[in-house]
């Protein structure tokens, strides 16, 4: 009997007799009764499965689909030419053939079609990949057609199909035609290079699964001590609960003064760039004070620090009674609502307040006139004393703008009638180049008028109603671009009276943001409309 005691780490004092030799070891991380066997079988049942079902697919979808890919190439590319003004210009000049020949041949040989034909009403070939044939006519020549067609006919290269389109000029007359030919197997055989791809990532797969698990596995023993999954699994749930569940930000700073750990409220919190574990706190981009605290060994209870803008109360204790590696607990908690500071907390939880009721309000009808009135509404008195919305016709009408113009009829107005511009609901208003709607216009941006009194351009547009304006006491405006999906729709314009603060550089993002959201609603009213 061997009595001779198995060194520490041996197969030994795991209930074997000798050390595991690699081999044996390597083996043993893939046996089916192990997790890292379990986790590759399943790998490789899956890539066998996802990609069986993909050549599956890729046949069954090349087969069902090879002649309406023909069919739509064909067509997309005969309109395309058939449309472009360039091509009508060659059929009606006096040398077509030099033109429209060259371009016929780059046509084919860079989308991969076989046959690019141009010709005229009567038949009269202009390009052919065949030069031979230029200048002769079809055979069994048909006028042009009313609108394109496409036949599937069968050729000495197998099934094709050819694309007719009609070439018409500004009378509606058609001069000529453009055909343009593919054979089926050219689209299938696109499908079926793509398969040998297919298969070597599969395999590619199953390699790096191997590969990984292995590593993986053996990572994991080293770093578990020996814990099983029910443990791990247990240990991870409450790390999670700890990190995720709690409504406070949560580090975990090493005795070395790195970052070891951050939950996300506390990345949040502080701002933190996505590298800041393992970085020194020190190098992070947080305030002195702050960083001071964290790399410092004392105990903090309910300190309160300045993080950017917020105001953040921390709570520090080492971790040294309760085992581990020396370091530190951190939480924080946001207490930036207890600020006082010329009540921007409260204002700026007003505007996300009226920014939530903006979503709520407008848009609930697909009006125009009706959305346009919402959007007035919403913004007053919260944001402003009045507010007025001045659309262009083809948005009323629902129409596709044609461009941006400066004359915008005045759609909806809302505020008490003693703080109201003096230009009713209804009025076509046509804003002069120097007035701040123009000008919001041209640039696509909101524009800032702190003071009416003094601005040239909004008076000399009409100087007699600009005077009534100033006298009901209104001398603050923000005119910003209504624009939706790169169209600018007309302008909404804030107003405030003398009773009010003046509107402030701070106050044009938001004015922006209400716009922004007021005029996607705008943009649908009109589309629907």
């Amino acid at each position: 009997m061997n009595t001779t005691a198995a060194p520490p780490g041996t197969a030994r004092n795991r209930g074997r007799s000798w050390p595991m030799p690699p081999v044996e070891r390597l083996r043993s991380l893939f046996r089916v009764r192990s997790v890292a066997g379990q986790v590759f079988l399943l790998q490789v049942v899956v890539v066998l499965l996802i990609t069986v079902a993909a050549l599956v697919a890729l046949v069954a979808q090349a087969r069902r689909d090879s002649t309406d890919d023909a069919r739509s190439r064909s067509l997309d590319i005969a309109e395309t030419l058939a449309y472009d003004p360039g091509t009508l210009k060659a059929m009606t000049g006096p040398h077509p053939t030099a033109e429209l020949q060259p371009l016929a041949e780059k046509i084919t040989k860079g989308t991969g079609v076989d046959l690019v034909v141009m010709y005229s009403k009567d038949g009269i070939r202009y390009t052919h990949p065949d030069p031979a044939f230029i200048g002769k006519p079809i055979l069994n020549h048909r006028t042009p057609p009313r609108s394109p067609v496409t036949e599937t006919v069968e050729t000495t290269q197998g099934r094709a199909v050819v694309s007719y389109v009609p070439v018409t000029g500004a009378d509606g007359a058609a001069v000529g035609s453009v055909a343009v030919g593919i054979t089926v197997e050219r689209v299938t055989g696109m499908a079926a290079r793509q398969l040998p791809l297919l298969l070597g990532a599969g395999a590619g797969v199953l390699v790096l699964s191997a590969g990984g698990t292995a590593l993986v596995s053996r990572r994991l023993l080293r770093q578990t001590h020996g814990l099983g999954p029910v443990e791990m699994t247990r240990m991870y749930d409450h790390h999670d609960a700890v990190l995720h569940a709690v409504r406070e930000g949560v580090l975990i700073v090493g005795g070395d003064g790195r970052l070891l750990l951050a939950n996300d409220e506390a990345r949040r919190l502080l701002d933190l760039p996505p590298d800041a574990e393992g970085r020194r706190v020190a190098d992070l981009p947080l305030e002195a004070d702050l960083a001071g605290l964290l790399a410092s060994p004392r105990a903090a209870s309910d300190e309160v620090h300045l993080s950017a803008d917020r105001l953040l109360a921390v709570n520090k204790r080492t971790t040294a009674p309760y085992g581990g590696q020396a370091g530190s607990v951190v939480t924080l908690r946001d207490t930036t609502e207890l600020r006082a500071l010329s009540g921007r907390a409260e204002v700026a939880r007003e505007r996300l307040k009226l920014l939530y009721d903006a979503g709520m309000g407008i848009g609930t009808t697909l009006d125009v006139t009706r959305t346009a009135q919402e959007l007035a509404d919403v913004a007053v008195p919260r944001f402003a004393d009045s507010a007025t919305v001045e659309l262009a016709e083809e948005v009323l009408r629902g129409e596709k703008l044609a461009g941006t113009g400066t004359a915008l009829r005045r759609t909806a107005v809302s505020g008490p009638s003693t703080h109201r511009p003096s230009i009713p609901v209804g009025e076509l208003i046509r804003f002069v180049p120097g007035s701040p709607q123009a000008r919001c216009l041209r640039s696509g941006r909101a524009v800032l008028e702190a003071d009416l009194s003094t601005a040239q351009g909004w008076q000399q547009m009409d100087p007699e109603r600009a005077r009534q304006t100033l006298d009901q006491g209104i001398r603050s405006l923000i005119a910003v671009p209504l624009r939706a999906r790169g169209t600018v729709l007309g302008t909404v314009d804030f107003w405030r009276g003398r009773s009010t603060q003046p509107f402030g550089t701070e106050d044009v993002p938001f004015a922006e943001e209400l716009a922004a959201r007021a005029a996607v609603a705008l943009d649908n009213a009109r589309r629907y409309t």
